[in-house]
């Protein structure tokens, strides 16, 4: 059993910037990683994911050019860079492994390709 906790959500202003970072007890350095959220009263939605080895990462279209997702073997831990954020971001934000993805330069954008998740994170943008 992998467990992801997030970390690194809080209040900031529009414009403004958050780091989110995702860890686990067990490595996560060979599988896909991958970040969602969820807004109040919305679907958990597909944010960023990044392959195994970093190379490929893949964004939805509200967070290309803002966000950038990367991660570091050195310990073993999954970042989601928030720039430029807005109220519509709003949401908890969750990291997730995908283990149908390991040792793959590959990685998914859909949510049900992941199976372990964490807990989540707040990330709340005042206007």
């Amino acid at each position: 059993q992998v467990q992801l906790v997030e970390s690194g959500g809080g209040l900031a202003q529009t414009g403004g910037s958050l780091r989110l970072s995702c860890a686990s007890e067990r490595t996560i350095g060979r599988c896909a990683m991958g970040w969602f959220r969820q807004g109040p009263g919305k679907e958990r939605e597909f944010v960023a994911a990044i392959s195994w080895h970093g190379k490929i990462t893949a964004y939805a279209d509200s967070a290309q050019g803002r966000f950038t997702i990367s991660r570091t073997d050195a310990d073993d831990t999954v970042y989601l860079h928030l720039n430029n954020l807005k109220p519509e971001d709003t949401a908890l934000y969750y990291c997730a492994l995908d283990s149908g993805r390991c040792y793959s330069g590959r990685c998914s954008t859909i949510l049900r390709d992941y199976q372990f998740w964490g807990q989540g994170t707040q990330v709340t943008v005042s206007s």
